[in-house]
């Protein structure tokens, strides 16, 4: 291996900050902002190889597939998933946890649960343009509430990352957006007779909009998605938004989606920023043919 820098993915910090990439190289790490507006290049280089599990390197460094979103070996995934709170392995977790819905696009609200001392970050990781809490309380009782929510309403506790991105560059307006959460906070709070959690505390609605700070707000309508790196491929334009672990960058031939968990794993390298897409991608804006950006 060689040193250059390796990405660790995006992540959301700040409620009101841009979102920052992380980096490693050898012990060393840091992060960049990413700030809407700017020039963004990069270069894959050798082989994407397996980032470990929970902070630990991988022992044998395998080769992994372009395509996985997780870029880990698959004794390295079932490390990783055995201490996850969403595998609903960890029963006895003594923190508090809240319920949230949140909403990715028109028609799809989904349920879900994250630990009250990480706040919003987790909306914000899964790309979330509204969301309100439900309800705060014990693990499993958010769990129970959780799956009261699928199987009474039948809101989902997953959307898929292609469906979120498919809509995102022709939102409706944010009184629309906030009106169809609190559609379903409404329909939740009225099964609190039947079945929810007694020691689930309900909290007040209240939309919180994060079109603004994903960069959303009159976005540019979404034309293409990268499926996966290649060494030697470039992946360069101008950042116009970002939401969840993805990256909206302008080209010549329309705005691309970079999901950055694509990039873990890999030695990356700057690129010039007017190199464009030269690694491959889906058409996910209806244009059909995949055109100059190979």
């Amino acid at each position: 291996m060689g040193m250059a820098w390796q990405c660790t993915g995006l992540r959301w910090p700040d409620a009101q900050g841009p979102p920052v990439l992380g980096w490693r190289r050898g012990g060393a790490v840091r992060v960049s902002a990413q700030a809407y507006g700017t020039e963004f290049g990069f270069r894959a280089e050798g082989e994407r190889r397996c980032v470990g599990a929970r902070g630990n390197v991988c022992p044998v460094g395998v080769v992994v597939s372009g395509r996985s979103t997780g870029a880990r070996c698959p004794e390295c995934a079932r490390l990783d998933r055995a201490h996850s709170v969403a595998a609903d392995t960890i029963a006895d977790d003594p923190r508090t946890y809240r319920v949230y819905l949140a909403w990715f696009g028109p028609g799809m609200v989904k349920a879900g649960i994250t630990a009250e001392e990480r706040e919003a970050a987790r909306l914000r990781e899964q790309g979330a343009v509204v969301f309100s809490w439900l309800g705060r309380g014990p693990l499993m009782a958010c769990r129970r509430t959780e799956e009261l929510l699928r199987s009474a309403l039948g809101v989902p506790d997953r959307i898929p990352y292609a469906r979120k991105r498919a809509v995102r560059g022709a939102l409706p307006g944010a009184a629309e957006r906030g009106a169809e959460v609190a559609e379903v906070y409404g329909r939740a709070v009225a099964l609190k007779g039947a079945g929810w959690p007694r020691s689930l505390e309900r909290l007040p609605f209240e939309a919180v909009d994060h079109a603004g700070l994903f960069g959303l707000d009159g976005a540019v309508e979404v034309a293409w998605a990268v499926t996966e790196l290649v060494a030697g491929g470039a992946v360069a334009g101008r950042l116009v938004a970002a939401a969840g672990p993805d990256l909206h960058l302008a080209t010549a031939d329309g705005v691309v989606v970079l999901d950055t968990r694509l990039m873990t794993g890999w030695e990356l390298v700057a690129a010039d920023t007017r190199a464009g897409v030269g690694v491959p991608v889906a058409d996910i804006g209806g244009g059909g043919v995949q055109g100059g950006l190979f």
